[in-house]
């Protein structure tokens, strides 16, 4: 079964919207890995900052049905597909990798091309699967985020008040 990694954002009541999420992943995708939470402001646009964290699963749903399965959840929580790419929402879930799979099929791209480029996807995926080989680039997540130009990462882990304490890393 391959391991599916989502980034999951919100800034719009992301208290209510990012906790709700993950038990409706947990319920349809069974047991997931998450990485800490991660505090950053909002990139392209002035907003509020944004909870972001990457999340793990198996599946052997084809990644057409994981990626439609994100976007009900996203239209569920109030996302709009009439809002700008750089703008608020409730929530943002981006299916970035399918086991070792490189696809392009219409709009689905995997891997996310902004994976490398945004340390809100990078960190907490260098953060869980550390040893993961990117499938187009040839290198570790863990190398990959070394390599990272840090001062472009404004962004902390944050515990959030519906977590009592930090998730554990694998």
């Amino acid at each position: 079964m391959p391991e599916v990694f989502v980034s999951l954002g919100s800034n719009v009541e992301r208290d209510r919207h990012v906790p709700a999420v993950l038990r409706e992943l947990g319920s349809l995708f069974g047991p997931l890995t998450l990485s800490s939470v991660y505090e950053s402001e909002a990139v392209g646009f002035q907003g509020d900052p944004f909870y972001n964290l990457v999340l793990a699963f198996h599946t052997e749903r084809p990644p057409q049905d994981v990626a439609r399965a994100l976007s009900e959840l996203e239209t569920l929580h109030g996302r709009t597909r009439d809002s700008q790419k750089f703008a608020p929402r409730p929530l943002d879930l981006d299916l970035i990798l399918y086991g070792d799979e490189i696809i392009s099929e219409g709009k689905l791209r995997v891997p996310r091309a902004d994976l490398t480029e945004y340390a809100f996807m990078l960190e907490p995926m260098a953060e869980i699967a550390p040893d993961r080989v990117h499938p187009v680039l040839g290198k570790t997540y863990r190398d990959l985020w070394a390599a990272y130009d840090k001062g472009k990462a404004k962004q902390q882990r944050i515990v959030p008040p519906w977590q009592t304490e930090p998730q554990e890393a694998p």
